[in-house]
């Protein structure tokens, strides 16, 4: 059998467990020396975690904060968890998780990074969007002299500031090539910007003050929906070209639409459909159910076909669309050169032809 090209499993033990704020922790994972290669990581990538809870299978995503590892791969790895209201795993891990503990983690994945290159990087992010951005930042300045970062934040508070001495910490270490700028939603500040939500209006003025925006070489996006779009639209409306925006958007509101793929008419959909799929090598062809997703259909005969959220954010469930067409519910995680080239979220996508084929490993 052809060797996996997608992510795996592996149970690996909780190092340690730590308080980052009232509301968050940072878990890090002991990683052992035969699987060290496998976890070799790109500045600003993720793991899923997966973890059973009432008998039910639960899948999370979080970034890796730390400094991405050299050749030899890492022996440790560490992630921001923030506690979400109602949500399974985060309660777990934030109450019940401890030290000694083993989890089933997905070996790194995503594509939302910045590989250590000279140049003038930029990232706005907002509450536990810090974590990818803070391994791209440490990585960057770490690994090349000629980069210079700027990093605006959003917080509610100071208290729910996830890494604040991490990042203080690092404006310490290089004070002439990162610069900081802190804002808080729900508390005034001494200095800095004035207290209140960074919107599309709000950015559109505030960044020229802060930085040349056309000098920028990659501008990094991350956190809730409505900050990622106000700032991407803020930054277009500066001038900056699409291809130096990257994003990548955590707590998808429901109700949210897809910015880049707006719903098929329901009449598009054809009666009966099947999927081919190939995956590791392996291909096979099932009937699409009435509703469900191409995963879904997938996933009831190739249980080991990759996803994550299957909320179109993590973008784990990427497959090369060869033939057929359909339609994505939204996606989060797919650029536009991705969507040209003909790559499509199989957890969003439902089939518009009677037949759909799909390669997970392209």
């Amino acid at each position: 059998m052809a060797a996996a090209r997608h992510g795996t499993f592996h149970r690996l033990r909780v190092a340690a467990v730590e308080p980052l704020t009232d509301d968050a922790v940072a878990v890090t994972f002991a990683v052992p020396a035969a699987l060290r290669d496998a976890y070799r990581h790109t500045p600003g990538q993720h793991l899923t975690v997966r973890h059973s809870a009432s008998g039910a299978e639960i899948r999370r995503t979080y970034s890796v904060c730390g400094r991405a590892p050299g050749p030899e791969g890492p022996d440790a790895l560490r992630v921001g968890v923030r506690l979400v209201d109602g949500g399974a795993f985060s309660t777990y891990a934030f109450k019940e998780l401890t030290a000694g503990d083993e989890l089933e983690v997905m070996t790194p994945a995503g594509r939302f990074v910045l590989e250590p290159r000279p140049g003038y990087f930029a990232a706005i992010v907002g509450g536990s969007g810090i974590t990818p951005v803070l391994s791209i930042v440490t990585t960057l300045l770490a690994r090349e002299p000629e980069a210079r970062f700027t990093l605006l934040r959003s917080d509610r508070t100071t208290a729910s500031t996830m890494f604040l001495e991490e990042v203080a910490d690092l404006k310490d270490r290089y004070p002439g090539r990162l610069q900081v700028v802190q804002t808080l939603s729900r508390e005034e500040q001494q200095a800095g910007p004035a207290s209140g939500r960074l919107d599309e209006r709000r950015l559109t003025g505030l960044l020229p003050a802060l930085l040349p925006v056309d000098s920028v070489d990659g501008w990094f996006l991350c956190g809730p929906h409505g900050l990622v779009m106000g700032a991407e639209h803020a930054l277009r409306g500066l001038g900056v070209p699409r291809e130096r925006i990257h994003e990548e958007i955590f707590h998808v509101a429901e109700e949210a639409a897809s910015p880049t793929s707006p719903a098929a008419p329901p009449s598009a959909a054809p009666t009966h459909s099947t999927v081919t799929a190939t995956l590791d090598g392996r291909g096979g062809r099932w009937p699409v159910r009435d509703g469900e997703s191409l995963l879904e259909a997938v996933l009831r005969n190739r249980p080991d076909a990759p996803y994550a959220c299957k909320g179109g954010v993590c973008g784990t469930c990427r497959a090369f669309l060869v033939s057929g067409e359909v339609r994505m519910d939204r996606n989060y995680a797919l650029e536009d050169d991705e969507l040209e080239s003909g790559y499509v979220l199989a957890c969003q996508s439902h089939p518009a032809t009677e037949q759909v084929e799909l390669d997970f490993d392209r």
